[in-house]
């Protein structure tokens, strides 16, 4: 039995998005195969942009916040979905990531521990949806944002492995082609993969 954390990254609620019927897909699978599971939405969530790094190095977290390090410190695998919007994930995604892992919980305080990696020991499965193929993702833009997040945010912090599935040209698939992902992503849920 893995511990589960999905983070669904779309800032719209509206129940039509397609990444929130993969992270209920993950979600089910991972259920059924027996494992643990915790959910956050970031369009749920009610907390500020960080504007100064005073903010960002100082006691005050936001209690969204507070809540999701506990649910990240709780977890042993992190599912991460979003869109893909203008060639990287949505800001409200990035501000998440940015309050959260703050010097003190995500690695410790002042130049030497930078990079330190308390979050070692947690792996990752990043699920991003674009209008594009993917093919086309990977070979011109060479996954830049996936990149950004495994290495820049993820791996910095000491999350990893990190594995990843791109769900290309997401308008234009068929009802057959958006259940079929739908069942892969369910299966990685099964497999806490």
């Amino acid at each position: 039995m893995t511990r589960i954390l999905i983070l669904d990254g779309h800032p719209d609620a509206d129940p039509a998005r397609f990444c929130h019927a993969l992270a209920d897909a993950y979600a089910s699978g991972a259920i059924a195969g027996g494992h643990e599971v915790r959910r956050i939405r970031v369009c749920d969530l009610d907390f500020p942009t960080l504007s100064r790094r005073d903010d960002w190095q100082g006691p005050s977290v936001p209690a969204a916040i507070v809540t999701v390090q506990q649910d990240i410190t709780w977890a042993q695998h992190l599912v991460i979905v979003y869109p893909l919007w203008l060639g990287s994930m949505p800001a409200r995604l990035k501000a998440l990531f940015e309050q959260t892992f703050r010097p003190g919980y995500a690695f410790g305080q002042g130049e030497r521990s930078i990079g330190d990696g308390r979050m070692k020991g947690r792996t990752a499965r990043i699920i991003v949806t674009m209008g594009m193929p993917a093919l086309f993702f990977r070979g011109f833009y060479l996954s830049h944002s996936l990149e950004a997040l495994r290495r820049n945010i993820l791996a910095f912090v000491g999350i990893g492995p990190t594995r990843s599935s791109l769900v290309g040209n997401v308008e234009g698939l068929d009802d057959v082609a958006l259940q079929r992902w739908l069942d892969k992503v369910a299966g990685l849920g099964r497999r806490a993969g």
